[in-house]
């Protein structure tokens, strides 16, 4: 199978999705800064989408972008998890304390676990989000930097009362959709957006991909960059409560994600095979760059400036070995088949 033809004037189309995952997502700050640092000049970003920790990155590289250059955008992403890290000596007790019971919690000891409505600090982590992403990002601004040449913004969450996924796009981008996307429902109230209560968008299109498709023919995307937090397969048997939902969380992210894929996968295939015309339908490359490290459960409320530093360190690696790997292959282009490896013995 051949790329998308192109004259050599041409620009290759780019939309990035970053999947959410608490602290984890540090990682995708690190792969954003060394995407942004190293940007081939024959790519155009036409749209960032993202949930949870991965919205706080696609927001903040879209709007150093959109406001200034490259350069701002890596600025910002630092300053912002310099900000979300815990620093001080007060911050750092709380961290090593909340990281501490979710390890204990993970190897079988029972912990009593307290709704965010009985907990008297929960909305402490929410105001502090708030803080750092309004200390760095001028939100009433943003309506007007949605331009039609301006990268399309999308940030997941989900309806609580209607039971749907919910994306908030461009102009929609406000503090509540952010705090909403990373209202992880075990730790922060529901955030009320017009009448309906919102949760983490990380119970469903974990990140957004389907606003990054519907977009203006002559900015579709001819490449989709997902990076990808959870790990696609793991080894040995969840057993405490808490693996057991961290995996369960996992693999409803995933799996929603890998069926968004496939289907872009399969319009590339029936282009190929001539039943969708080329005049109208135009393929697209799904590319992943994936963490490709396993950490304890815990480590994804664990918000340290070492683990931080050496999250977004892993990014910029995974990035720049991304970026050396060149164009998309075959493999980027069509669905993988259905397979099922039979138990032995």
């Amino acid at each position: 199978m051949s790329e998308p033809d192109r004259n050599s004037d041409a620009r290759t189309n780019v939309a990035i999705a970053c999947q959410g995952g608490g602290s984890h997502t540090a990682f995708t700050g690190g792969v954003l800064k060394r995407l942004l640092r190293e940007w081939p000049d024959e790519y155009e970003l036409v749209g960032i989408s993202g949930t949870s920790g991965g919205a706080f990155n696609a927001l903040t590289a879209w709007y150093g972008l959109v406001t200034a250059d490259e350069a701002r955008a890596i600025e910002l992403l630092d300053t912002l998890w310099q900000d979300l890290s815990a620093t001080d000596v007060a911050d750092r007790f709380v961290n090593d304390w909340i990281t501490g019971l979710s390890r204990l919690e993970s190897s079988g000891l029972p912990i009593p676990r307290v709704s965010p409505y009985q907990a008297p600090g929960s909305d402490l982590g929410k105001d502090r989000i708030r803080d750092a992403l309004e200390q760095h990002i001028e939100f009433e601004e943003i309506p007007d930097l949605c331009t039609r040449d301006a990268p399309k913004l999308v940030v997941g969450t989900v309806d609580v009362n209607a039971g749907v996924f919910e994306t908030f796009v461009d102009e929609a981008v406000t503090p509540k959709a952010v705090l909403a996307s990373a209202a992880v429902p075990t730790l922060f109230e529901a955030v009320e957006i017009d009448g309906h209560l919102h949760w983490d968008g990380l119970f469903s299109q974990n990140p957004p991909i389907d606003d990054l498709m519907s977009i203006d023919a002559d900015r579709k995307p001819d490449e989709l960059w997902v990076i990808q937090i959870n790990p696609q397969e793991t080894e040995g048997e969840p057993t405490s409560l808490e693996e057991i939902a961290d995996r369960r969380n996992e693999l409803a992210g995933n799996i929603s994600l890998n069926q968004e894929l496939n289907v872009i996968k399969r319009v590339n295939e029936w282009i190929d095979a001539g039943h969708l015309p080329e005049s109208d339908f135009a393929k697209t490359a799904v590319r992943r760059i994936t963490m490709d490290e396993t950490y304890h459960c815990s480590t994804k409320v664990d918000r340290s400036p070492s683990f931080i530093r050496e999250l977004m360190s892993l990014g910029e690696t995974r990035a720049a070995s991304f970026l050396e790997a060149g164009p998309p292959d075959e493999t980027e282009y069509t669905a993988p088949e259905p397979h099922h490896t039979p138990p032995t013995g």
